[in-house]
């Protein structure tokens, strides 16, 4: 990971929370309100996949109630992948400095975020890490617990990446370390996408920097992980991480 060595980083400029949601009526209002209260300068963005439930409909009384508050309204269920490519898009577009990802759920606390731009001032890109030292997790079951660490680390050794919680979903972005990223070369999705944005990062020389968070699972709504979230990312990540040695060893060999 680029350490950062001497670079003059510069204002980081107004800061955008980006939140997908897809049937998260239950918890939308509790959320942005938790954001607006715990960073009042910053704008939020609602990234609504045409909720069955409601959610966007109460979005939008939100942001009809306050002007730091925007709603993205999308044609379907697309993934939190393409959700997010559209709000960091819609961000770039409207002059934003920071883009913030983070989940509706409340499983990322609001009021952990000033650490993070904080960190941001010395950083291209900020992750929230449930697995470096104070990091934690509140309400999981232990075999979920292996199963994160164990994704991370399989990600982390494959691709080389030297990030403690590569999969996390907990982020702060600098308008000039999305620019890039290659965005519209993405096409993950879930947790897979989180994997792929890092790398990148890491590939492309952007210092990252690893904050601890208390991540709480949900109380109210559905998960949205499923099997094939889990299915995608081992194929992808495994996928990677050996084109990247292959192509690393005819490298060399080209050398020789």
């Amino acid at each position: 990971m680029n350490d950062g060595g001497q670079r003059r980083y510069g204002p980081l400029g107004t800061t955008l929370v980006i939140i997908p949601t897809y049937n998260e009526a239950e918890n939308i209002k509790l959320i942005v309100g938790r954001v607006r209260s715990a960073v009042p300068e910053a704008h939020v963005l609602v990234a609504d996949d045409n909720s069955p439930d409601g959610t966007g409909k109460l979005a939008d009384e939100l942001a009809a109630d306050d002007d730091h508050v925007h709603v993205l309204h999308r044609k379907g269920k697309e993934g939190l992948g393409a959700a997010y490519l559209a709000g960091f898009h819609w961000g770039l577009d409207n002059g934003y400095g920071v883009l913030v990802e983070m989940d509706a759920d409340g499983s990322h606390q609001p009021e952990e975020l000033p650490r993070l731009l904080t960190a941001l001032k010395g950083a291209d890109l900020v992750l929230g890490s449930r697995w470096v030292p104070g990091g934690r997790v509140v309400n999981w079951p232990k075999s979920r617990e292996i199963l994160s660490r164990g994704g991370s680390t399989y990600s982390r050794l494959l691709l080389d990446v030297p990030i403690r919680d590569v999969t996390g979903g907990f982020r702060a972005f600098r308008r000039e370390t999305l620019e890039g990223l290659g965005m519209d070369e993405v096409a993950s999705q879930g947790y897979c996408f989180q994997v792929d944005l890092a790398w990148r990062a890491v590939k492309a020389g952007f210092h990252v920097v690893e904050v601890p968070i208390t991540f709480v699972e949900r109380e109210l709504g559905d998960s949205k992980m499923s099997r094939d979230i889990v299915a995608e990312a081992l194929w992808r990540v495994t996928s990677w991480g050996v084109g990247s040695r292959v192509g690393k060893a005819l490298g060399r060999g080209e050398k020789s």
